[in-house]
């Protein structure tokens, strides 16, 4: 990693290219809304925000600890955050995946062995597709309606990967900085002991 003044980190996993090409067949036909590039497409495990480089290297070392067995995941449904009239972010949503919510949990407690405050929200597993701005309440509601019952062929999920994120002039710019792999299992990864 390089040094420098700081930087704005996240953990999240790199989804396929096969996911990328459908999630972005949804998107479009919704005025207001600002799609996700293709290749910034992700599912965040846990978003750390400014870091030292530092405080990037004991991260890294904290996240190369983790040991959890590879799953696979599947992503199914709309939503929105924010309330109906001023919603902020269109997103796709995650079927219940127990080596998922095994990751995560493992991914939080190294965040916080690596010196970083604890998560106080409850992870809401998702991926960002747009953000939106003054879209008029019925279409975001049709859209929704129309699009609600999308589901995506589960993919295998080996690995995640330590983010930077720079904001760019049109968009933030994500910059992987390391990957970590799961263990590869033989049998049923659901099946998961803490």
């Amino acid at each position: 990693m390089t040094r420098g003044d700081g930087m704005r980190l996240f953990i999240a996993h790199d989804l396929p290219v096969a996911v990328r090409t459908r999630l972005t067949m949804l998107q479009g036909g919704l005025p207001g809304a600002r799609w996700v590039a293709p290749e910034s497409l992700h599912l965040t495990l846990r978003f750390i925000g400014d870091a030292t480089p530092d405080q990037a290297e004991d991260l890294v070392a904290a996240l190369s600890r983790i040991r959890a067995p590879a799953f696979d995941l599947s992503l199914q449904g709309l939503g929105v955050f924010g309330d109906r009239r001023r919603a902020r972010m269109l997103w796709t949503g995650v079927a219940p995946s127990p080596g998922l919510r095994h990751l995560q949990a493992k991914v939080e407690q190294a965040v916080q062995g690596a010196g970083f405050e604890a998560e106080h929200r409850k992870f809401h597993p998702h991926v960002t597709i747009a953000r939106l701005r003054d879209v008029p309440k019925g279409r975001l509601e049709g859209f929704v309606a129309d699009n609600g019952a999308v589901w995506l062929s589960p993919f295998a999920v080996t690995g995640f990967t330590l983010f930077r994120s720079r904001l760019g002039s049109e968009r933030a710019l994500y910059e992987p900085l390391v990957d970590f792999d799961l263990d590869q299992v033989v049998g049923d990864a659901a099946s998961v002991t803490p």
